[in-house]
């Protein structure tokens, strides 16, 4: 019988749009099964919500407990990737007639299928981090000291910070409570894969962080 304390975020009162944001995700590497689920999870609800693939960065570290250190500086670099591409956009805007094909009038074009647009490389700051990895308890207490470190980490990381991160780490008992909490359960019925619940949650607060910090509370 499937675990009935295995259910999904459900439907938000508000829909939101992802649209505009880009969200990172970096995952662990440890029991990768669950995590590969887990993240096909999240990028699939993420591009529902309309977030560009383009502006959907994933990441990966060895373990859980890199996750908070990694979400930090993901959180940094983005600032400062959007910081140091800001000048240089500036300076191109006096070669913007560069970027026009100009073509004689008194010359036929000699073809009338438009040059593809140059791909423009997000470079604005992450509106949200989801951090995304899995501990199984074993035989001694290396669970509960990984579990209460990554825990208050990425706590800090969003606060400190002002970016949301999300807690996308399973901490289960067993690997069939794993397996089933990323959909891919092996005893009947699938369960759910949170990962979905991460990205509609990743949006949802992301949006609505945009929308407080200009007034709108």
């Amino acid at each position: 019988m499937s675990d009935p304390t295995i259910k999904g975020l459900g439907a938000p009162t508000t829909v939101y749009d992802g649209a505009p944001l880009r969200i990172a995700i970096v995952h662990a590497r440890w029991n990768d099964v669950i995590i590969n689920a887990l993240v096909e999870g999240t990028v699939k609800k993420l591009k529902e919500l309309g977030v560009k693939q383009e502006n959907i960065v994933l990441k990966s570290v060895p373990g859980s407990y890199e996750l908070p250190m990694a979400a930090k500086m993901l959180i940094e670099g983005g600032k400062t990737q959007s910081s140091n591409a800001a000048p240089s956009m500036l300076a191109s805007t006096t070669n913007l007639l560069s970027l026009i094909d100009t073509v004689n009038p008194t010359t036929p074009s000699t073809s009338s299928t438009p040059a593809p647009p140059k791909s423009i490389i997000p470079t604005q700051p992450f509106n949200a981090i989801i951090a995304i990895g899995c501990l199984l308890k074993g035989s001694t207490m290396h669970f509960e000291y990984i579990c209460d470190a990554v825990s208050h980490g990425l706590m800090r990381v969003q606060l400190d910070t002002g970016t949301p991160v999300i807690f996308g780490v399973l901490t289960c008992l067993t690997e069939d409570q794993a397996l089933e909490r990323a959909g891919v359960g092996r005893k009947g019925d699938k369960g759910h894969n949170h990962g979905e619940d991460w990205g509609a949650a990743a949006v949802e607060l992301a949006a609505q962080i945009a929308d407080w910090s200009k007034g709108n509370v």
